[in-house]
């Protein structure tokens, strides 16, 4: 009798430990996990922190989906690398905090790379896109050239590459009434068109896709302020993640979906990756 008592002792030790074992895998908070990115983590998910008010990067459409070239783009890099994707909307001005609190696990949203010491701040793949900084007036505006500034006010987004190219202009930063910063694009665009600014520092890839979809309250001066490029961002050292991303945005070039996936939203390739 004494046997099958610790028979069945030894029986209850081996499920107990089986089940903390078990309670040790991927962790469910709501449909959320444990960064993917974390050194020798299991975790599938992947988190994309992104501007959700950025088209055609990532934005929200009119159904309330969150759509974009970025999203789709990482959709299918997730594909090929086994996760899954998590969408995580962020304010832009916070990315720094939520990427260095493993609220995401890299930042995927027409980030312009080189520019404020980025090179310093993160690890990064190699660009993807080609893009600019420019003005945008009202299209009824009597402003035609960068001089045309003095004395105006003149919108740009917090913490982006837009303001630091405004405030790197001396016919800006020196000329113009002031330099107003708004949470996102949408909002310095608003103000545009009621006049409360009489500019905004915009990305041209942002701009020319709200002109192509028909919005003709806007148009852009000839005159550029910065040539860019386009990256994803990743915390500083995690080269891990990074060059998984990398071969999967180079395989997505390689059998064309990275082309395919640009003509839809552009109507053409512009994508750089590999060329």
């Amino acid at each position: 009798m004494k046997s099958i008592k610790k028979l069945m002792a030894l029986v209850l030790s081996f499920v107990l430990i089986a089940a903390l074992f078990a309670g040790c895998g991927t962790k469910d908070n709501g449909g959320t996990t444990a960064n993917a990115s974390q050194a020798g983590s299991q975790k599938t998910v992947l988190k994309l922190g992104f501007d959700a008010s950025f088209p055609p990067m990532g934005f929200k459409d009119e159904k309330g989906n969150y759509v974009g070239f970025d999203i789709d783009v990482a959709k299918e890099a997730c594909k090929i690398l086994g996760y899954e994707l998590e969408l995580v909307p962020i304010d832009w001005d916070s990315k720094d905090s939520e990427l260095k609190a493993g609220n995401i696990d890299m930042i995927w949203n027409g980030f312009t790379m080189h520019v404020d010491n980025r090179d310093n701040d993160y690890t990064w793949t190699e660009a993807y896109m080609n893009n600019a900084q420019v003005i945008c007036v009202a299209s009824d505006s009597a402003i035609t050239k960068i001089s045309d500034l003095a004395g105006k006010v003149v919108g740009a987004q917090k913490d982006s590459s837009g303001l630091a190219a405004a405030e790197a202009t001396p016919a800006i930063k020196d000329k113009a009434a002031s330099i107003e910063q708004f949470a996102d694009y949408d909002t310095a665009l608003m103000n545009l068109e009621s006049g409360a600014v009489a500019a905004v520092v915009i990305d041209q890839i942002v701009i020319n896709y709200k002109i192509s979809q028909g919005n003709d309250k806007f148009k852009v001066l000839d005159e550029k302020l910065s040539p860019e490029e386009y990256g994803v961002a990743f915390l500083k050292g995690n080269t891990e993640l990074r060059d998984k991303i990398q071969n999967a945005l180079n395989t997505l070039a390689t059998n064309g979906k990275l082309a395919e996936i640009s003509t839809k939203w552009f109507g053409s390739d512009i994508t750089t990756v590999g060329k």
